[in-house]
């Protein structure tokens, strides 16, 4: 069996393995509450997605829907992002050309809007939000789609002038340490910590996003916490989001 094959065939028997656990404790009680406090793990959301355990959120389809505009944005030169998604609400963020564009509220309305409502019925209102870094001090643009993923207090770590595009900090949050970073219009936020054997990665080398663990080499794409050595594990994320010029972090216990 080539290792293309053993890959699938893992895989199908994992995806399997959770279906007939989920079958056999679905009549449970306290099943139901347990699983979905369980998925709030952004992991275990992940893997359960993947096998077909749980179904798309909000924020996936809003984001599906949008995806789907994304071709003609990209004739103009631009895209659009989910900046959040709250209740019945999405705010969308156009960027490059895009952002202020005098045709933006036209492409808006016409397309993106559009899009999203027929393609997720339950979103009844959709917003254009400013791009990051504007608007006043109380705007809210959230930058991680976990933001709604229960943790600590909202803290803030840094001002995105401290933060310009491409770059990373280490930093010490609230007796956490953290690692911050910013690529465009996406800051993501992770816990300093090698998904290897727990080390701090402060004197890792970083290149073109990518940090490398200076005692065991593994490297980690900082856009997304992935792990390129080990694709089976990944950093610790910490959700994250932008009022007005201000990064905030909550961390996940």
């Amino acid at each position: 069996m080539g290792a293309k094959a053993q890959a699938e065939a893992i895989d199908a028997l994992n995806a399997e393995a959770f279906r007939r656990l989920i079958r056999a404790l679905k009549d449970k009680p306290g099943f139901g509450p347990a699983l979905a406090e369980a998925a709030q793990d952004e992991v275990v959301y992940a893997v359960l997605r993947r096998h077909g355990i749980l179904k798309p959120s909000l924020f996936e389809r809003v984001e599906a829907a949008l995806e789907t505009v994304r071709p003609m944005l990209a004739t103009h030169g631009g895209n659009a992002e989910v900046a959040a998604v709250e209740g019945n609400r999405a705010d969308i963020r156009f960027l490059g050309a895009c952002d202020g564009c005098p045709a933006s509220q036209l492409t808006f309305y016409a397309g993106v809007k559009k899009a999203i409502q027929d393609q997720v019925p339950e979103i009844t209102e959709v917003r254009q939000a400013k791009s990051l870094g504007g608007g006043g001090a109380d705007t809210v643009h959230f930058t991680s789609p976990f933001a709604n993923v229960p943790g600590g207090p909202w803290l803030t770590a840094l001002t995105l002038k401290e933060l310009p595009d491409g770059s990373t900090r280490f930093l010490e949050l609230d007796g956490h340490a953290i690692i911050l970073s910013r690529q465009g219009d996406q800051v993501t936020c992770f816990k300093n910590a090698c998904a290897h054997m727990g080390l701090e990665m402060t004197d890792g080398d970083l290149a073109n996003g990518i940090l490398t663990c200076p005692y065991h080499g593994f490297r980690y794409a900082l856009e997304s916490g992935e792990c390129l050595t080990a694709p089976e594990v990944q950093l610790q994320p910490h959700t994250v989001r932008v009022i007005g010029n201000r990064i905030e972090v909550r961390i996940q216990r």
